[in-house]
C-alpha cells in the first residue's frame, strides 16, 4: 500500500519559491529546500523529480501571484490611467518592502541563465510577455478614453514600462531609496 504524502505539495512549491527567489537557482541547494519544505531528500525528489523541476515550478507558481497581481490591477476598477499608477506604485512599494532585496525572480532567472536554459527562458519570456500585454491593453485604452496621446506608440510604452517595473525591482536590490524609486515611477508616468 502507498504511503500517503505527508505534505501539501502546493504548500511546497509556496515555500520552494520562496527560497529560489532569495537565493537564486545555483545558490539554493537541496538541503535548504528540504528544511524550508520540512521534508526530507528523498520526500523532496519523490515529489518534484529534481531541483529543476521544483525551480520551474516555482517559476510558474511567482508567474501565477505575482504577473496576476499586476494584471489583476491594470485590469482592474479605475480610469486606465491609476490603473498603471496603481501598477507602478504597486512594485514601488513591494521593492520597497523587500527586506531581503530579492528583485523580481523572473529577472533573477533571466540574468541566472540567460540563454542556457530553454524551459526557464520559455518561462521567463511568458512571465515577461504576459506583462507587457496588459500594460499595452491599458495604455491603448488609455488612448481611447483620451487619457493617453492617440498618436502614442502602445507597442513601445508597454515595453518601457515593462523595463521601468524591472528597473525598479534591480535598483531598489542595491540602492532601496524611496525618493529615487518614486521619481523613477512618476518620470515613467509622465512618459504617457
Amino acid at each position: 500500500m502507498a504511503r500517503t504524502k505527508g505534505f501539501d505539495p502546493d504548500a511546497a512549491v509556496d515555500k520552494a519559491m520562496e527560497v529560489f527567489w532569495a537565493n537564486g537557482y545555483a545558490g539554493t541547494t537541496p538541503r535548504q529546500l528540504s528544511e524550508a519544505l520540512g521534508i526530507g531528500p528523498g520526500s523532496l525528489y519523490n515529489t518534484f523529480t529534481s531541483k529543476h523541476a521544483l525551480y520551474e515550478r516555482a517559476l510558474r507558481r511567482y508567474y501565477e501571484r505575482e504577473t496576476v497581481r499586476l494584471i489583476e490591477l491594470l485590469d482592474g476598477p479605475g480610469s486606465p490611467r491609476q490603473r498603471l499608477r496603481a501598477a507602478i506604485d504597486m512594485v514601488v512599494t513591494a521593492a520597497l518592502d523587500d527586506r531581503e532585496r530579492r528583485g523580481c525572480m523572473a529577472a533573477n532567472a533571466a540574468v541566472e541563465f540567460a540563454d542556457e536554459d530553454d524551459v526557464v527562458h520559455h518561462l521567463v519570456r511568458r512571465i515577461f510577455d504576459r506583462q507587457e500585454a496588459a500594460f499595452r491593453s491599458t495604455i491603448e485604452e488609455g488612448r481611447r478614453a483620451g487619457e493617453i496621446d492617440a498618436d502614442a506608440d502602445a507597442a513601445a510604452l508597454a515595453s518601457f514600462l515593462l523595463a521601468t517595473i524591472n528597473g525598479i525591482r534591480v535598483l531598489a536590490k542595491a540602492d532601496p531609496s524611496p525618493a529615487r524609486l518614486s521619481a523613477m515611477a512618476d518620470t515613467a508616468l509622465r512618459a504617457l
